[in-house]
């Protein structure tokens, strides 16, 4: 016997034990098992190995390309699941001369195939088989194609249910997308229970509000389990019961007991000495104290509590006349927790409402507690390195259901790559992997740009699978991923190296599509540029712009800013001024030529640099030091900017703005002597939280805010906290 048939068999009152079984078994097994569970063979010795009615999971592979590697890591992580399923898990190595029926297909490393015995039951995309979950729950998707209906709307359920009245019951589930944990749950549960109920899929979140449940939460799954079976009459809708925990394997195959269980179950003995599969499983009981002369109304009443408690909690109607308790002619209900030693309750109710609300607020209580010890382990752990990554990846987990404007961006292949680059002026290419989840993320802030340039004239979006098209990542330099360049047609490509958020991108797209430097060729023009009217439709670009000034005779110090505004585009405007008459500017400003002007738009401020250095890197170092400010405020956006100096932080930490007095104080000591060595800032933990978990990470005790800190991460890796006397102020 197999272990599902064990499972099926196991009686009610022993399913737990049956359960902790096939745990063990399956461990044991999986133990014994040789470790590496992927088979890999010739074609031929795959071919002599198949068996009749054996399904197999099969990978034609050629070469191992990075993106080929990492797809086959999770195809062997997932062998031993499958197996325990009777699936085999085969990479069948082909020789470069063998032109078979699939060894010789050209898109043979993007694909996995489906066999029973040697019949193909389907082709995968390596895309959609991006982790264990995915290849588990795609799998069994396609072999359980008759036992799992795939429905996309309202009428479909209801025909569906129609079709089983009187026969059968449905399991209803709604997952936001193929592949995902939640996926991979119901079919493991549909493999087990796929011949005694009617399963039944969808992704589509307007089915679930049109079953009349809460769908705000579009990345939430939900089962509900469709009690046809006890519906003879086609003019009555089938019930539905929702389950209230989490789609896991182990929570289905308790709701799935929890429905097959009698809704009402009559005893003759003491309560205390009674046992249900609803106690069994951690739920409580509710006693519906009976006598002979109003027994039916009695069934009556437990009837409808039941069906309001389903999953819930188990009724049982108790007749008084069996058993001679005293306690029970003062009572007409009973409560009964599944914690052992907890006395049974004996009660007096009104009505109905009551008995539910009694085990509602039971529910109520145990999930506070539940939480409360949780927070208290939280709390001892302490440890917040384990879930570094976790944000993002909950992110792209919690939005994936949002549609994403794709449309308006073109994908590209290796055959359309050069083609689209010469297309329009400027073209933004996303190399991404689409199994990744910074990259997920990448591609969701990518498609939003999208819809803030649509109809800009001059910039098209594209995007590229480094998991599809690997040479043509690494040819443009692409080593890792996510990746953001800029082509601009017949010229070179400009790197993204900001923050991945949309606000960041969307200015470096535009910025980028500028011509840099800019030159100009009047006073007017110059003027108009440095007041910021020329960017008057794209705010974007109203930060700071540099125009740098040059007598015309001055040709190696304006191409040496030529070049760095080259380098510097994406990250400011710059434009670029060298007529007969710069010296009328430059009198106005007072500043000899060559200079630079910093027009800070938001400040409206226009400041004058001499230029003492006249090479390319020099102009670029002294334009980055103007952008960066005298005396920061450090946010997790510009943060990058500053850290990659590699300079020690002279850091005020605030709890708000800080007063006139304090700021004057942190600029004097910004603009003082030595200054050059590191980088005085500050930072508002009002605005940046993220400061706060800094604190806690060095200071056993949360100090006393404002705090001046010494910090020098890059080279000692030291942090002091200096006294306040140090700014002469007073707290």
């Amino acid at each position: 016997m197999t272990s599902t048939d064990e499972i099926m068999s196991c009686p009610m009152n022993s399913w737990v034990s049956c359960v902790a079984l096939l745990l063990l078994c399956t461990y044991d097994t999986s133990v014994a098992r040789n470790a590496k569970t992927l088979l890999e063979l010739s074609p031929q010795e795959y071919v002599s190995s198949l068996q009749p009615g054996r399904a197999s999971l099969v990978y034609f592979s050629r070469e191992v390309s990075p993106g080929v590697r990492l797809f086959l890591e999770q195809l062997e992580n997932s062998a031993g699941a499958l197996q325990d399923y009777g699936i085999s898990v085969v990479k069948v190595n082909c020789l470069q001369e063998d032109i078979s029926r699939y060894c010789g297909k050209e898109n043979t490393l993007r694909k996995a195939y489906l066999f029973r015995a040697n019949v193909l039951l389907r082709e995968f995309p390596t895309d959609a088989l991006f982790d264990v979950n995915a290849i588990v729950a795609n799998t069994l998707f396609a072999l359980l194609f008759n036992e799992v209906k795939y429905i996309t709307s309202l009428l479909e359920l209801q025909n569906l249910e129609n079709s089983l009245k009187g026969r059968s019951n449905a399991i209803f589930a709604y997952v936001p997308a193929v592949g995902t944990p939640e996926h991979r749950a119901v079919m493991e549960a549909a493999f087990v229970y796929g011949t005694a109920h009617q399963f039944v899929l969808t992704t589509e979140v307007e089915l679930l509000k049109s079953v009349g449940h809460d769908a705000s939460d579009p990345s939430s799954a939900r089962l509900f389990f469709c009690h046809c079976q006890r519906v003879p009459d086609l003019s009555q809708p089938c019930r539905r019961t929702p389950m209230t925990q989490s789609l896991t394997t182990l929570n289905i195959h308790t709701h799935l007991k929890l429905m097959a269980a009698p809704l009402v179950t009559e005893v003759v003995e003491d309560p205390e000495k009674v046992s249900t599969a609803h106690l069994q499983l951690g739920l409580p009981l509710v006693f519906i104290l009976s006598q002979k002369e109003t027994y039916e109304a009695d069934k009556r009443t437990a009837e409808f509590v039941a069906w309001q408690l389903l999953g819930k909690a188990g009724v049982a109607l108790l007749s008084r006349d069996s058993v001679d308790l005293n306690v029970l002619l003062r009572s007409n209900v009973a409560f009964k927790t599944a914690e052992e030693g907890v006395p049974i309750k004996y009660l007096v109710l009104d009505d109905t409402e009551e008995i539910i609300a009694l085990v509602e607020d039971n529910i109520k209580g145990e999930l506070v507690q539940e939480g409360e010890d949780e927070e208290d382990e939280d709390e001892r752990d302490n440890n917040d390195q384990d879930i570094q990554d976790d944000p993002v990846m909950e992110a792209v987990y919690r939005d994936r259901k949002w549609e994403l404007p794709l449309d308006l961006i073109r994908t590209l292949t290796e055959e359309t790559f050069d083609a689209a680059l010469m297309a329009s002026a400027h073209t933004a290419v996303l190399f991404y992997a689409s199994w990744e989840a910074v990259s997920l993320a990448a591609l969701q802030s990518y498609g939003e740009v999208a819809v803030e340039l649509k109809g800009t004239q001059g910039i098209s979006l594209a995007k590229l699978n480094c998991w599809d098209w690997p040479d043509v990542c690494l040819k443009h330099n692409v080593t890792h991923f996510p990746v953001t360049k800029l082509y601009e047609r017949g010229a070179g490509a400009v790197t993204y190296t900001g923050m991945l958020g949309t606000a960041a991108l969307l200015r470096f797209l535009r910025l980028s599509s500028i011509s840099c430097p800019l030159k100009l060729s009047t006073i007017e023009e110059v003027e108009e540029y440095l007041s910021g009217e020329v960017w008057a439709d794209t705010s974007s670009c109203r930060g700071t712009s540099v125009l740098g000034l040059f007598h015309p005779g001055m040709k190696e110090a304006r191409e040496a800013f030529v070049e760095a505004g080259k380098e510097l585009r994406g990250c400011v405007t710059t434009g670029l001024y060298a007529e007969d008459d710069a010296l009328v500017l430059a009198r106005k400003y007072a500043m000899p030529l060559p200079a630079l002007l910093l027009a800070r738009h938001e400040d409206h401020r226009i400041d004058s640099i001499p230029l003492s250095e006249e090479s390319a890197p020099d102009i670029v170092q002294t334009i980055r030091s103007e952008l960066l400010g005298t005396f920061p405020e450090i946010t997790v956006e510009n943060l990058p900017n500053y850290w990659k100096l590699e300079k020690p932080f002279l850091a005020l930490f605030s709890d708000g703005a800080l007063p006139p007095r304090l700021r004057a104080e942190m600029l004097r000591l910004a603009r003082g002597k030595g200054h050059e060595a590191f980088i005085t800032c500050w930072i508002n933990l009002r605005n940046t939280p993220v400061g706060r978990g800094v604190l806690k990470a060095y200071f056993s005790a949360p100090p006393p805010l404002p705090l001046l800190a010494w910090l020098n991460l890059h080279a000692s890796g030291q942090v002091f906290a200096l006294p306040t006397s140090c700014l002469g102020w007073r707290l």
